[in-house]
């Protein structure tokens, strides 16, 4: 898979509700992880977590439990910014972003 490819799976540079929700579903799916262990992982209610999801706003506390957990920064949760995570992470993260 070349850059342009991964920028258009990512939606580098989209922050709309809508890219940031891709990735944040694509974050959560790569680490095989359901939205309710997120949400307890980040002791937040299933509730809030899924709203997160639906509007592509991310807690403070999601993003910081994916970047010290899984690897997964900020900067991909929210602008698709890849190139900085580790290999293992990106194939991961594009194997879900290219399912959808």
């Amino acid at each position: 898979m070349d850059i342009e490819e991964k920028e258009r799976l990512a939606r580098t540079k989209d922050i709309s509700p809508e890219a940031i929700r891709a990735r944040l579903v694509a974050a959560r799916k790569s680490v095989s992880m359901q939205q309710i262990e997120v949400a307890e992982a980040t002791n937040t209610k299933i509730t809030t977590y899924n709203a997160q999801e639906i509007r592509g706003a991310p807690s403070l506390s999601v993003m910081r439990y994916f970047y010290r957990n899984h690897r997964i920064d900020f900067n991909f949760l929210l602008h698709g910014d890849f190139v900085q995570l580790p290999l293992d992470v990106q194939e991961a993260l594009f194997a879900q972003l290219g399912s959808e």
